[in-house]
């Protein structure tokens, strides 16, 4: 097949009957097409075709891993994934001088677009486009066993406003809402149901306002801070934004060995003089009580199961929050709309 480097993969099943179980370094039976554009992360495997064939039987339940047969099938030529601790700097030219446009998290990938001199290339991943240091990406071969391990099974949303819910029923109660393109990791499917993570709650979607595909990890922007912030504020965001791609651990407060949501927030408002309580429904009433038209960066944005918080992010302004999320992702920054936020603090009052 001519372009496979230009194009995303996809892959249409013919499924042979009942119940199938994709796992982990194990090849599935079912006759496939692969076709498409290049994928900006290295690698994305769009599973729609088989879910919407109508070959799969109605009660059973699919535990996904990963797909050996799928990811075998791509050309691995110019895919990088970071071989680093915690995350790999991208930046805007190839240089140590250079500015820091984004980081690419330990195992994300990326597309190899050129090699640049003194050992460094061009790489995509995401929406971000920069240089990163050759020697700190996995290649060739040793990309492809790896790409097998480290990718998981991502739900799209493709509706306006998602309801994440308590069980596989309409009738159930919502846990939180989504927005249209925020992705989810995902644990199992059935014909009209998928389960998924979002942060540390579980529940599920309906099966046709999603998309599905098989990704590895992005490179996350360090966007610049809205116009007119400055002191105390906007130290703290920068702060924050030198621990993203570092993981996720829950109960940790290591903000660069591991930390969970809360223990995140309690150490950065801790470089400044502020002491928050350890967890997060206790950090919801540890300031005053604001608005989303009022949010300042540094503020806290409070999450979680229908009213009941359980999750904290902190506000870094053009509409976007940096937390850490889950095991998946780590410390990263999102849309504060990714779910519905249940209450707004301020702790510091300038």
């Amino acid at each position: 097949m001519n372009h496979r480097t230009t194009k995303f993969i996809k892959i249409s099943c013919v499924c042979i009957a009942g119940t199938f179980l994709f796992a982990l370094n194990a090849k599935y039976t079912s006759a496939e097409t692969v076709y498409g554009e290049q994928p900006l992360a290295g690698i994305s495997v769009t599973l729609d075709n088989y879910y919407n064939s109508g070959n799969m039987a109605a009660s059973s339940e699919i535990t996904i891993a990963t797909w050996e047969s799928s990811v075998a099938a791509y050309d691995y030529s110019n895919l990088g994934i970071a071989d680093v601790e915690n995350h790999l700097n991208i930046r805007k030219d190839a240089g140590e001088d250079q500015k820091i446009i984004a980081k690419l998290p330990k195992n994300a990938g990326c597309t190899i677009i050129n090699e640049d001199k003194d050992g460094w290339v061009k790489i995509k991943s995401g929406k971000v486009t920069g240089y990163v240091k050759k020697e700190f990406l996995i290649t060739g071969d040793k990309a492809a066993a790896l790409a097998k391990k480290v990718g998981s099974l991502v739900a799209t949303v493709n509706t306006p406003t998602l309801n994440v819910r308590s069980e596989a029923s309409l009738l159930a109660g919502v846990v939180t809402s989504v927005p249209i393109d925020e992705e989810l990791e995902v644990t199992s499917v059935t014909t009209d149901w998928v389960k998924v993570k979002i942060d540390a709650d579980e529940g599920y979607v309906a099966r046709q306002y999603i998309d599905l595909s098989y990704q590895l990890e992005k490179a996350v922007s360090v966007d610049e801070l809205a116009a007119g912030v400055s002191g105390i504020r906007a130290q703290m965001v920068a702060y924050a934004k030198q621990f993203l791609g570092n993981p996720y651990v829950w109960g940790g407060t290591s903000l660069t060995n591991g930390t969970d949501c809360s223990g995140f927030t309690m150490g950065i408002y801790a470089k400044y003089g502020y002491y928050l309580p350890r967890v997060s429904r206790s950090q919801a009433y540890s300031g005053t009580s604001v608005n989303s038209s009022n949010l300042k960066p540094g503020d806290l944005v409070f999450y979680g199961s229908g009213s009941y918080i359980n999750h904290v992010a902190m506000y870094i302004g053009n509409g976007q929050v940096i937390h850490a999320s889950n095991p998946r992702t780590g410390i990263k920054i999102s849309n504060m709309y990714y779910r519905s936020p249940i209450r707004m603090v301020r702790i510091i009052n300038d």
